[in-house]
């Protein structure tokens, strides 16, 4: 039974939780991620962390804590800035224990730990290794990262590895990106380490690089972000593309050939959809993105990260249901509303970090470690370093020529709205769209105030059941938009 509304990001707005892998046990939908801290100079520089929700209460998430620490693995590097714990996946194995696949800076390696419940304590396992008992990544292959797991029909378990991008040297660490696209591994299911698919590595066809070009391929060819899943008796293959900003698939008959181009099923910018052809005009800043499709209920949903603070290490969990057809996958829009099964309510009280589209007259970038600078931009952020002793996360710089949207609502019975403010401006009105460029549908003149303040609207239009809200600032002014009120 769902009792609470869902939205984006779907866990609190303190947490930071990327390259989220989807799994559902005994009916909860379990999550498994990297773990950013917010305003950190790298990524994944937390512990592993796990967090639920039930299939039918998707707005509902339990916090299990930490699962695995960074030092519990004995390959552990001195230094954690440029060596965190990096994207994992997990698969239950045929003893019914969970197994959590994950890659480590500064090992080469996949390494492996194991619990026996879905998020409780895992302790580390071992190293996917050869039958010589060599671990992978050690005989120079190409660079080992962000596992992904498949245990088919069939029992048999596959691993899924790669990273094509090859201006990262700190990442790679004299490794070499792969050439030839994502590798598979089989994995023996009797000890769920050992490789049996060979020595010699085997790649599943989806390109990049120069064997992309002249392919349907060459668009997006492959980056990183590895993740399998099977739907109606078909292999889909998620994978973040050089683009970075993007997901995108290919699909197959086969766990380990024939993967033909499928398409893009989501970018943190908006890139892709119609009237949002290049970077240049994405709706949000962007950076790299991570996550993978999955069926709840009948509906198809694909999990990926957005950024904030101005730059790419503090990256928050989104979904988006998407459009499934035929085998066709159809790219999702970002949405406020993801995981809530249809629009928002028209009444209540919404906090802005679920602002879906954030991008001032500067337009938007791609990120970088270093903070965006902060002129003619909004953006996503928080007060305090500790996330979970403070205030919700806020849109801040909320200036003159900015857009900051919210998809969708309800509205029909929506007649009212109140701002909640704080920051300083002089005869600035706050204006309120339904469409990007469309009429100003509510106008709300706002003053100074040293602290939150709220101040009210009344909205002169006819609403429908699905509805989005552009909001933008008239006027000389620039305030932290903390939340905003429907009645």
């Amino acid at each position: 039974m769902k009792t609470k509304q869902a939205l984006n990001p779907y866990l609190p707005s303190w947490e930071y939780v990327p390259d989220a892998e989807p799994h559902i046990v005994d009916g909860r939908v379990y999550i498994y991620g990297s773990h950013d801290v917010f305003n950190g100079i790298n990524f994944c520089l937390g512990d592993y962390v796990c967090w639920s929700a039930p299939v039918d209460d998707l707005g509902n998430w339990t916090y299990h804590g930490v699962i695995f620490r960074r030092e519990q693995d004995p390959a552990a590097p001195r230094i954690k800035v440029t060596n965190g714990l990096a994207a994992p996946d997990m698969v239950v194995g045929p003893d019914g224990r969970y197994y959590l696949y994950y890659f480590m800076g500064g090992t080469k390696m996949i390494s492996i730990a194991v619990c026996d419940e879905p998020a409780g304590k895992y302790e580390f396992y071992d190293y996917v290794q050869y039958k010589d008992g060599t671990p992978i990544g050690k005989r120079n292959e190409p660079f080992q990262f962000d596992p992904g797991c498949l245990k088919d029909d069939d029992g048999r378990l596959y691993l899924y590895t790669g990273f094509a991008f090859g201006g990262n040297p700190i990442l790679l660490d004299g490794s070499q990106p792969t050439k030839h696209g994502p590798m598979y591994f089989e994995i023996d299911t009797t000890d769920m380490k050992t490789v049996i698919s060979g020595d010699e590595l085997h790649y599943i066809g989806v390109l990049t690089g120069e064997e992309a070009k002249g392919t349907p391929y060459e668009e997006q060819p492959f980056g990183e972000a590895s993740s399998m899943r099977k739907f109606n008796g078909k292999y889909y293959f998620i994978y973040s593309s050089l683009n970075s900003h993007n997901l995108c698939y290919a699909v197959s008959d086969s766990p380990t050939e024939g993967f033909q181009y499928g398409g893009i099923l989501v970018s943190c910018g908006d890139i892709g959809l119609p009237g949002v052809p290049d970077t240049e005009h994405a709706h949000n800043d962007t950076g790299n993105t991570h996550g993978s499709l999955i069926e709840i209920n009948g509906k198809y949903y694909i999990f990926y990260h957005r950024h904030s603070n101005r730059k790419q290490s503090s990256r928050q969990a989104c979904a988006e249901e998407i459009r499934f057809e035929n085998g066709q996958f159809y790219q999702a829009e970002m949405t406020s509303c993801g995981l809530n099964g249809g629009p928002l309510a028209g009444k209540g009280h919404y906090p802005t970090y679920m602002a879906c589209n954030v991008y001032g007259k500067a337009g938007t970038k791609f990120l970088s470690m270093i903070k965006r600078s902060k002129k003619d931009t909004p953006y996503l952020t928080q007060k305090g370093s500790d996330r979970e002793e403070g205030p919700d996360q806020f849109v801040s710089n909320f200036c003159t020529g900015c857009t900051v949207a919210f998809k969708y609502f309800d509205l029909r019975e929506t007649t009212k709205i109140r701002v909640n403010l704080q920051g300083y401006g002089t005869n600035c009105d706050v204006v309120i769209r339904k469409d990007e460029n469309g009429p100003v549908i509510c106008r709300i003149p706002v003053r100074t105030c040293r602290n939150e303040h709220g101040f009210t609207g009344t909205f002169d239009c006819v609403f429908g059941e699905k509805e989005a809200l552009y909001f933008s600032i008239e006027g000389k002014g620039t305030y932290d938009f903390i939340s905003f009120d429907l009645a």
